[in-house]
C-alpha cells in the first residue's frame, strides 16, 4: 500500500535530507522483491522502486535499514552458517563471523540495492551488538592455532575468556572490513554505516572505511542516552547522527505511542547542539506504508532543526572537561562482544552515564574522549575526569600522570578509579571497596549513599574533602568523601564512593552539589558558567571561527520510564550567562 502521493506527502512537510526504509529486518525477509535473498511472501508491487523514484526525483537521498549479523531467515536455511552457543547448541538468530553468509547473503544484497534501485546508502543494523562468542569447531581450531589456548572458556569467569571475547572481536572488525571494502569497490560512492560501531559500544579508533557512524538510542530515557552517545561520537573523525525513536514504550509491550513534537524536539536538542546529525524512526506498516498523520508532528521538528543548523551542524566542542572513556577497560568487563552488559547483567555504561548526567546537570562543559581521542592532547583540558574505571593501559596512564605533573588537575571517581593512583592521592587505604550504606554531608544536607565505597585516611600530603557518615546523623563516627592532592604542579583528586552509579539510579541535589563544589575547587575558570537553573544542559562549540554557546532545556519527565508521552517542558530562568 506504498503510493508515490505518501512518499511525496513526506517529502513536502518534512524536507528532509534523506529518507531511510526498511530493506530487510532482523527476520530476515526482505521488504523488496530481492533476487538474491528471501523476499518477503505477496508482493503485488515493488515499494523499494517507488521510495527510490519519487526521492530520486524530488533530490532526496534514500538510504535503507539492513539487518546483518542478525539474520533469522538464513539461518532457518542455512544451518551451518550460525554461532554455536557455549552449550553446543546453534544460535537461531546470530551468523557466524566465520561462516559464508557475508559473501552468500550480505554482499550480494547490498549491491543489488546498488545497481538495480541507486540506493544511496546503507544503514546495517543488528551488527556489533548481535556478534555472539562462537564455539563452532571451526571457530575453535583457529583461536587455538592463533592463540595457543587450548582450553576454551565457556563462562566469563574462566581463565581466558577476555582474550577468546577478543579474538570474536577481532573477528567481527574483519568481517566489517570485508564487506565495506568489497562494496566500495563495486561502488565507491555508496555509503555504508554499521550501527553501533566505534560508538559507547565499540570505543576504538575507526580504522575501517565506513562513511558514516550512528546509532539508535532507547525509546525511553531517551534525553540521557543522547547526552552519552552523541559524546561518544564527535570525536571519531566521521559524519555522524542519531536515530531517535519517534514512538516510546516498554519493550516488553507490543504496543507504540508516538511521542509529542515537543518531547521529539528536546531529544534532537541534545544531539544537534555537539554538532551531529539527527533521525527519526517511524514504524512502516506490515504492507510497508506509513501513518501520514505523523508527519505533521515530523514537520514540526524539522524546522525546530533547520532554524538551528546554521549554527550547530558540523561545529566542534570546545574543550573545557574531559571525562575519560578508557575502552580497554569496558572491553574486560564486557560479557559480550560489543553490547555493553557485564556477566552479572550489569549496564556497564550506566556508571559513566551517571558522573556525565551530574556534572551537566551543574552546567559544567563536558566531552566524552577515549582514550586515542585525548592521547597528545590532554594539555587541552583544564580537567580530566575518570568516571569508575578500574583499568588503563600503562602508557595512557602514564600520559595521564604526566599531564597532573605539568599542572593538569585529575578527578577519579570511585574505589576502582582511585585503586589505580594510590601513591599519588596520598592517602591510605584501609582494607577492600565494599557496598555500604553512608551519609553525604554537603553545605548542610545529607543524602543517602548505598554504593560501593573505601575507606581511607588522610596523610600529610593530602587534605580531605566531604564527609562520608555511618548513620544520619552529622555527629557519628564518618570517613573521607573525597581528598585532594598535589601532584608536581597540579593536583590530583579522588571520590571514594561510586558517585556515578547512585545518581544513575536515584538522582539527588545533594551528591550533585557536593561533585560539583569538587569541580570548581579543581577548576575554578571555566569558559561559560551559567546560573539560575539547574535544568540546562551547556554546550561550548566553535563553528566558522565563531563561539557558539548552547544552552538546551532538560526540564520535564524525560528520565520517567512511567512517563511515554509528554507535550510540556517548563520554561526555565532566569540565567544569568558569564563568558
Amino acid at each position: 500500500d506504498v503510493t508515490p502521493e505518501m512518499v511525496e506527502g513526506i517529502i513536502r512537510k518534512v524536507k528532509p535530507d534523506y529518507i531511510q526504509c526498511d530493506s530487510k529486518g532482523h527476520p530476515g525477509f526482505s521488504s523488496y522483491p530481492t533476487k538474491v535473498g528471501t523476499p518477503a511472501p505477496g508482493f503485488v508491487k515493488d515499494p523499494l522502486r517507488i521510495w527510490r523514484d519519487v526521492t530520486a526525483e524530488h533530490g532526496v537521498a534514500l538510504y535503507v535499514h539492513h539487518s546483518g549479523v542478525w539474520d533469522t531467515e538464513a539461518l532457518r536455511q542455512h544451518p551451518s552458517w550460525s554461532c554455536v552457543r557455549e552449550t553446543g547448541k546453534r544460535h537461531p538468530d546470530s551468523t557466524s563471523l566465520f561462516s559464508p553468509y557475508v559473501d552468500k547473503v550480505l554482499i550480494p544484497q547490498i549491491k543489488e540495492l546498488s545497481d538495480e534501485y541507486d540506493v544511496d546508502g546503507i544503514w546495517i543494523d543488528g551488527e556489533c551488538w548481535a556478534a555472539c562468542q562462537d564455539y563452532g569447531a571451526k571457530v575453535l581450531r583457529k583461536f587455538r592455532e592463533e592463540t595457543g589456548i587450548e582450553e576454551v572458556p565457556r563462562k566469563p569467569d574462566d581463565p581466558c575468556f577476555f582474550e577468546f571475547t577478543e579474538f570474536i572481536r577481532e573477528a567481527f572488525r574483519h568481517y566489517l572490513n570485508h564487506y565495506v571494502t568489497e562494496v566500495h569497490k563495486h561502488n565507491p560512492d555508496f555509503q555504508i554505516c554499521s550501527n553501533w560501531a566505534y560508538s559507547s559500544y565499540m570505543p576504538e579508533p575507526v580504522e575501517i572505511d565506513v562513511d558514516f557512524l550512528s546509532g539508535d538510542y532507547p525509546l525511553t530515557n531517551s534525553v540521557n542516552m543522547a547526552r552519552l552517545e552523541s559524546r561518544c561520537l564527535v570525536y571519531q573523525g566521521k559524519p555522524w547522527d542519531l536515530m531517535a525513536w519517534g514512538f516510546t514504550s516498554r519493550w516488553e509491550e507490543c504496543s507504540r505511542t508516538l511521542k509529542s513534537a515537543v518531547q521529539m524536539m528536546q531529544e534532537a536538542a541534545v544531539t544537534i547542539s555537539q554538532g551531529g546529525g539527527i533521525q527519526f524512526y517511524f514504524q512502516q506498516r506490515l504492507d510497508g506504508s506509513i501513518s501520514e498523520w505523523q508527519m505533521e508532528p515530523m514537520a514540526e521538528v524539522a524546522k525546530f532543526c533547520r532554524e538551528r543548523q546554521d549554527f550547530c551542524h558540523g561545529a566542534v566542542p570546545v574543550p573545557q572537561i574531559a571525562m575519560v572513556y578508557p575502552g580497554k577497560a569496558y572491553y574486560r568487563k564486557c560479557a559480550r562482544i560489543f553490547s555493553p552488559w557485564s556477566s552479572s547483567g550489569d549496564r556497564l555504561l550506566d556508571p559513566m552515564r551517571g558522573v556525565l548526567q551530574n556534572l551537566l546537570d551543574s552546567q559544567n562543559i563536558v566531552d566524552i574522549t577515549m582514550e586515542h581521542q585525548i592521547t597528545g592532547r590532554m594539555n587541552d583540558y583544564p580537567l580530566i575526569v575518570l568516571p569508575e574505571w578500574g583499568y588503563l593501559d600503562k602508557k595512557f596512564k602514564d600520559e595521564l600522570l604526566a599531564y597532573v605533573e605539568e599542572g593538569g588537575n585529575l578527578l577519579l571517581v570511585g574505589p576502582e578509579a582511585a585503586a589505580l593512583f594510590k601513591r599519588q592521592l596520598g592517602v591510605r587505604f584501609v582494607g577492600k571497596s565494599e557496598t555500604m550504606e553512608h551519609w553525604l554531608m554537603h553545605d548542610g544536607y545529607m543524602c543517602n549513599l548505598k554504593t560501593p565505597t573505601q575507606k581511607v585516611v588522610i596523610k600529610d600530603s593530602a587534605r580531605s574533602f566531604g564527609e562520608l557518615f555511618e548513620e544520619n546523623n552529622d555527629q557519628c563516627a564518618s570517613i573521607p568523601a573525597a581528598s585532594i592532592a598535589k601532584c608536581g604542579k597540579g593536583r590530583i583528586a579522588a571520590i571514594y564512593t561510586n558517585l556515578g552509579e547512585r545518581y544513575d539510579k536515584a538522582r539527588n541535589s545533594v551528591s550533585r552539589d557536593f561533585l560539583n563544589s569538587l569541580v570548581c575547587e579543581l577548576f575554578p575558570t571555566p569558559l561559560v558558567e551559567v546560573s539560575g537553573s539547574h535544568l540546562v544542559d551547556v554546550a561550548a562549540t566553535r563553528k566558522d571561527g565563531k563561539l557558539m554557546i548552547n544552552l538546551i532545556n532538560t526540564s520535564g519527565p524525560h528520565g520517567d520510564d512511567n512517563v511515554y508521552v509528554f507535550d510540556e517542558i517548563q520554561p526555565v530562568g532566569p540565567l544569568e550567562i558569564s563568558i
